[in-house]
């Protein structure tokens, strides 16, 4: 595919939120108050801060120039532009990664997604009303999603309803292309995402400890335990770790979506304040609205300890159940819970919708097919293989671990190493800086160059030592079934890779 037939954004307002979209997803409400909660509050934030300073924004200023790069030679996926960094044969099945991690986290992303936008509408309508214990709402959701049967479903027919509903709903935004689709579908959805998000903070704010409640249940005592450092425990390295892999997972970098996004700019536009603004609109939602809506209803309602025991059983525990149980006893309640769920759907739509978009530039520039063909293709792949997240239990977290975890590590070492060491950091700032319309701080490219890939190295090493070791041996025959198929979706996209970039000058090394 040429450049000058390529789909280009037709606005950089347009780009500006949908950059944001990929990056604001249910992470950004459920897994950051979760790994702050877990990791001292406050103690959690510096180590968080500093980074974001060091690795996210350095890394997502390179990933944009990336993607414009790769852009000027026909190239959405991170395969073809880092073979054009690297010109050897390593470097593009280097690149696969960048579409096997979206793809492969979309199996499980999405219907968590339409998890949510059914909870809106079990909300709405009051299907969970009167259960009042976090444990009456988990039985409501295991059975759901048909993991147990008991009275609320006789079987799995609304947990497929609502996520055809979800992927439809996304191949439907894929297929209007880059500006009509993605662009016009992220200028709808993050001003509604931020204006629920927005609402219920001013809600959670204005709260009022129930009947009975301890010292510690009150709006500044859950503000409190966000914001409020406690020092000793900065000598713990998990800490840092898990700070670093909530930025890594949080900006984005790493998932090879910031590349395909930025791919449809033209070899002159901006990408510095393009990637500057997009990713502090992404920090406005996690640090200020995501950090203070569920942790502070939690600690109102049941105190610090009881929320940092909620947090310890898993994200899901406090976004569908605590929030759950905590809004339904307000005025209003069954309201707020649904505008609560449909914020996290909102999030994890426009996520959902970047995450798919490297596959769907694979298809369409690799192999000369439509975009409508494309997109179709992508989505009978997903609802395809979607059945482990569906259907067996423990997979998802499987996958979240190797491809929405591990995965991202491997992949931002390699390609900070691959953009500062062999393409150059000479020719890689004139790639950060061409078009800019702010000045890229200086320090950014020491940085890159000489920070980036060893702290990254050492998240790397940190999290493999704290976490690898438990991963690896598992008895169950569903988790070696999900391996089984995460690899042989790799291998198939390093074959469908090999044979897109054979056809193509200068592609052949």
């Amino acid at each position: 595919m040429s450049q000058t037939s390529r789909d280009r954004w037709a606005t950089k307002t347009g780009l500006v939120l949908a950059l944001a979209g990929n990056a604001i997803g249910i992470g950004n409400f459920l897994r950051f108050p979760g790994q702050a909660a877990a990791n001292g509050g406050g103690a959690f934030m510096i180590p968080y801060f500093i980074s974001l300073l060091v690795v996210g924004i350095p890394l997502m200023w390179a990933e944009c120039a990336i993607g414009r790069y790769g852009g000027r030679f026909g190239h959405g996926h991170t395969a073809g532009m880092l073979h054009r960094l690297w010109p050897h044969p390593a470097s593009k099945y280097i690149g696969v990664f960048g579409i096997f991690i979206p793809f492969t986290v979309a199996l499980y992303y999405i219907p968590i997604t339409s998890w949510c936008l059914a909870f809106s509408w079990f909300s709405l309508s009051g299907a969970y009303e009167g259960l009042a214990t976090r444990a009456e709402i988990g039985d409501f959701l295991r059975a759901f999603q048909g993991w147990e049967s008991n009275q609320y479903f006789a079987g799995r027919g609304p947990l497929y309803l609502f996520f055809a509903l979800t992927l439809g709903l996304n191949l439907l935004v894929l297929s209007g292309g880059i500006a009509r689709g993605i662009e016009r579908f992220g200028k709808i959805a993050l001003p509604a995402l931020f204006g629920l998000a927005i609402v219920l903070v001013i809600r959670v704010l204005t709260l009022e400890p129930p009947p009975g409640a301890g010292p510690d249940q009150s709006v500044l005592s859950g503000l409190g335990f966000v914001w409020n450092p406690d020092l000793r425990l900065l000598s713990d390295w998990k800490v840092w770790v898990s700070a670093a892999g909530q930025v890594f997972f949080t900006t984005s970098v790493g998932w090879g979506i910031i590349h395909t996004y930025t791919s449809y700019l033209r070899p002159d536009d901006d990408v510095a304040l393009t990637g500057l603004s997009s990713l502090s609109l992404n920090e406005f939602a996690e640090v200020v609205l995501g950090g203070t809506i569920a942790i502070t209803a939690s600690v109102v309602f049941f105190g610090v300890v009881a929320t940092q025991n909620i947090v310890a059983g898993g994200t899901f525990d406090l976004g569908f159940q605590a929030m759950a149980v905590i809004l339904q006893q307000l005025p209003f309640g069954n309201l707020l819970g649904g505008i609560w769920f449909l914020l996290l759907f909102f999030a994890g739509l426009t996520s959902a919708v970047a995450i798919t978009q490297p596959a769907v530039a694979l298809i369409q520039e690799g192999f000369g097919v439509t975009r409508n063909r494309a997109v179709a293709l992508v989505g009978l792949a997903v609802l395809t293989l979607s059945v482990p997240a569906l259907w067996w239990e423990g997979a998802l977290a499987e996958l979240d671990f190797w491809a929405g975890t591990l995965s991202l590590l491997v992949f931002g070492l390699a390609e900070a190493v691959i953009f500062a060491w062999i393409f150059g950091m000479e020719r890689g700032w004139a790639e950060i800086t061409r078009g800019a319309e702010i000045r890229v701080p200086g320090i950014v490219r020491p940085l890159l160059k000489y920070v980036t890939p060893p702290f990254l190295a050492a998240i790397l090493l940190g999290f493999s030592f704290q976490s690898l070791g438990d991963e690896l041996w598992r008895e169950h025959w569903q988790i070696w079934a999900a391996r089984a198929l995460m690899l042989a979706i790799f291998v198939g996209l390093a074959v469908m890779v090999r044979v897109a970039l054979q056809t193509r000058p200068g592609e052949e090394g």
